[in-house]
């Protein structure tokens, strides 16, 4: 396999790395993107974004008639690789990028397209996902949130749970049960809600790492115009499935830049941490622990090749996805729990210490990564698509 990429292509790459040197304020890539205080942060992302959008860097694969590059598969992936190599903060606007404007460029109206599409890049407008709840998070089309149509309106009750972005989201993409007596992923539709309607009430939930990024969200009988409702009334699964298509696409390489970069701040961990007086990279049982990461490292290196060469050749991730997800989820937990270990009693202060490691930057990537074997799929999730679709396993009854 060839792995080099074409003259044409580096050109590019040099382009993507000469903007971020000019324009990405070393501060940030020194702390990972991290940026103190919620609000100064989203300003800052949304200054970012419109930035990004005007020299051409958001929404680089769309059609050019929706505001896009007409990019190809790799350029847009090799844009991910350098932002993840120069820790350059993502838009503010992700949902709406990578999710809601390929899914109205599918499924929306005329009149939805020419309303919406328009804002998303430029951060002109917000989106929130609206998808999960309390009882259906891996199963999601268990779904319990209620929309009855009346009229020209449906009245939506229920309530979501690890809604991104929802407390200063402009617009939210909701699925509802439209026909409780349909099969489970039948009776579904897929709504727009401004959230700013009165009932919606978004609520931040704080995690253990002190972000509150993520919301509960309550509706209570949010009227939502019939026109807002995108594909056909209870065919809401068909375009949902177009949208969780679209929440991985070509990050798979950035994701292996992101990790190989944490390796390497791992190993000069170990190299400036003491143990009995010696440097712990010394210590035999140390390097025998990062001989082993690196090797996870590159079988991660490797199946990222593997599934990106997939959509560069038209395709879309298969089994590749679920193999990823659970190899590099549980990876970043293994580095993470090992700096705390190479920190010793220094891994229990935190920024407000002057005495914290990196002012605490490795306590909150510690905490964060507990969630990684929860969202886009659980591990447990993950070892059951694995077993039965690619090692042939039945199903445990």
């Amino acid at each position: 396999m060839d792995f080099s990429f074409t003259e044409e292509e580096e050109r590019f790459r040099e382009r993507v790395r000469a903007f971020l040197r000019a324009n990405l304020p070393e501060r940030l890539r020194e702390e990972g993107g991290r940026q103190p205080g919620e609000i100064p942060r989203r300003k800052f992302l949304r200054e970012w974004q419109k930035k990004l959008h005007e020299n051409g860097f958001v929404g680089m694969s769309w059609p050019r008639e929706y505001g896009g590059q007409g990019a190809t598969q790799v350029e847009q992936a090799i844009f991910n690789e350098e932002m993840a190599r120069f820790r350059a903060p993502s838009p503010l606007n992700p949902v709406g990028m990578n999710l809601v404007g390929p899914t109205l460029m599918a499924h929306g109206t005329e009149a939805q397209k020419a309303r919406f599409i328009p804002k998303i890049l430029p951060a002109e407008e917000i989106w929130c996902q609206l998808f999960s709840e309390p009882n259906a998070g891996s199963d999601l089309a268990s779904l319990r949130t209620r929309a009855e149509l009346r009229g020209d309106e449906f009245i939506v009750n229920g309530q979501k749970v690890w809604s991104s972005f929802a407390h200063y989201a402009d617009w939210g993409i909701l699925l509802a049960r439209t026909d409780p007596e349909a099969p489970k992923h039948r009776g579904i539709s897929y709504l727009l809600v401004d959230m700013k309607t009165p009932g919606v009430n978004p609520r931040p939930l704080r995690q253990i790492s002190g972000s509150a990024e993520f919301c509960e969200v309550f509706l209570d009988n949010v009227r939502i115009p019939r026109e807002n409702l995108v594909g056909q009334l209870n065919d809401g699964w068909r375009v949902a499935t177009t949208t969780l298509t679209n929440e991985r696409g070509t990050t798979t390489l950035a994701v292996m830049i992101r990790f190989q970069r944490t390796f390497d701040e791992l190993v000069e961990l170990a190299r400036t941490s003491l143990r009995s007086g010696r440097p712990a990279v010394e210590d035999p049982i140390v390097r025998s622990r990062l001989a082993q990461l690196y090797i996870d490292l590159q079988e991660m290196k490797y199946t990222s090749y593997r599934a990106f060469s997939k959509i560069v050749r038209g395709g879309t991730p298969g089994n590749e996805g679920s193999i990823l997800k659970l190899h590099w989820s549980e990876f970043n937990q293994r580095m993470q729990d090992f700096a705390m270990e190479l920190q010793g009693p220094a891994s229990q202060l935190f920024r407000a210490s002057p005495y914290a490691v990196r002012d605490g930057l490795w306590q909150y990537t510690f905490l964060w990564s507990r969630s990684d074997t929860i969202y886009a799929g659980t591990s447990e999730i993950q070892r059951n698509i694995i077993a039965q679709r690619v090692l042939g396993l039945p199903k445990t009854v």
